[in-house]
Parts: structure tokens; sequence; C-alpha cells
């Protein structure tokens, strides 16, 4: 068994226990331990990490620990520049998808709102969760550190904020998503892509009132819903706009 000295930074601190907060603290290391092992036996989940220094030398989370390694682990960069240090991967390569966990419901729809392919249930169980990320390369969203640790999690996000437009805006900042976004290209419901189809092909599915006032539409074929935008269209739009800080358009989308 070896010893070693940790110091976490910033939001990172809010998974130690309470008197290893804000300070070095040294503690006994397994025989082997790597420092994803320890970060997150410390309670840290290793999806928050950018970055990694062991004796002031940037490392990854496979670095076996020696005696006496002084171990400082920081959160995401925001401001200062570490691009010659070697950074953690925060997302997977390509198109971005993403699996919320059974709490994350809003989140869920918001994100599909804004063209990005979620999955949720709320009766999502953790093992399947760790399975779609593993075998599709999902983020996997969640208030739920523990998940976050599992084996097969390589990518994911700890969502702090209780209420669904402060996640919305977290997860949009973290993985810059304004750039990506293909507004209402998605079925609210079923994650499922929407079609855009002539007026006279859902003119018996519409309220009277649509039917004078709306001359575009799309329909998910998954689940038979028909969207247009009504006043549920211009809230979201508004709340997309907020989020991105984009003054361009939006895609056609829908309301129902």
């Amino acid at each position: 068994m070896v010893s070693a000295t940790f110091r976490f930074y910033d939001g990172l601190n809010d998974f130690l226990a309470r008197d290893r907060r804000g300070g070095a603290f040294s503690t006994p290391c397994a025989r082997d331990a790597t420092t994803k092992h320890m970060i997150e036996a410390l309670g840290v989940p290793h999806t928050e990490v950018e970055l990694i220094l062991v004796n002031g030398e940037s490392s990854g989370l496979e670095r076996i620990l020696e005696e006496g390694d002084r171990v400082a682990v920081y959160p995401r960069f925001t401001r200062i520049d570490v691009a010659a240090l070697v950074r953690l991967a925060q997302q997977p390569p390509g198109r971005l998808r993403f699996v919320a966990d059974a709490h994350l419901g809003g989140l869920a729809r918001l994100l599909r709102m804004a063209g990005f392919d979620t999955i949720y249930r709320n009766t999502i169980a953790d093992d399947e969760i760790e399975q779609l990320a593993l075998e599709e390369g999902r983020i996997v969203l969640t208030r739920d550190r523990e998940l976050l640790k599992r084996r097969g999690v390589e990518f994911g996000c700890y969502v702090r904020p209780l209420h669904a437009q402060e996640q919305f805006r977290l997860v949009f900042d973290r993985y810059r998503l304004a750039e990506r976004a293909r507004p209402f290209t998605l079925c609210l419901h079923c994650n499922a892509p929407l079609r855009s189809v002539p007026k006279a092909e859902v003119l018996d599915r519409l309220p009277p009132a649509v039917r004078a006032s709306q001359e575009e539409f799309t329909v998910c074929d998954c689940c038979g819903r028909v969207f247009w935008k009504g006043s549920h269209w211009k809230r979201m739009a508004g709340m997309l706009d907020a989020a991105m800080d984009d003054d361009q358009p939006l895609a056609p989308g829908g309301d129902n």
C-alpha cells in the first residue's frame, strides 16, 4: 500500500467529504491503484474531471500511483487555456447522443426539442443506461454520481440543477451544443425524426382553429403526433434562442 496527496479544485469539492474540501490531504491507496480508481473512491465521478496533474505533470486516468505522489484534479476549464496539457476527453467523437436517467424527463424533452437524440423513459434502469452508453457511445446525464462511476460509462455529466431549464443550460454550455442544434426535428415524445407533410395529409387530424391559421406541419411516423407552429412552439423557440444566445432563425417545428 502507498500513500498519495490529493487536491481537488472548484466544483469537484462538492463530491468530497466535508473535511477534505478546499485543501490538500493525504490518503492511503490500494496496491496498483490508478488515478481513476482513487478519484472515484474519494467520491468524484471521472466524467467530471478534465485535467489531472501528478507531481506537476499532466496524466491520464490509468496512471498507477506511487508512494508520495501529489495529485491535483481539475474540472472542466472555462477561462484557463490548458490546450498544451493532456486533457481528458469530455465527449465522444462525432454526433452527440444522450441517455438521461429516470429523474431527468424535463431535460430529455428539451434536448429533443433542440434536435439531440436523447433516450429517456421514467422506468429506465441504471443497467440499461450503462449498456446504452457502452454500446452506442451515448453521454450519460444523471443526478446519481454512482452511475457515472460504472465501468461502462466513459462520458457523462452530473446534472446539479434541479429545474429542467437550468439543467438544459448546463448541458448546452458544457457540450457547446449551439452550433450542433437542429431545433424541432425530433419528436418530443418518441425521440424519432419528424417529417414535413402537406396540410392536406393531416387536415382531418387538426383542430378547427389550427386548420384556419396554420400551413406548415410535421408528423412523427412513430407515434402519429402532428406538430405546427402554435403558441407552444413560440414559447419553446424563445427558450432555445435564450440558451443558444443566437440570433439565427430556428428551423421549422411544431405544436400539438
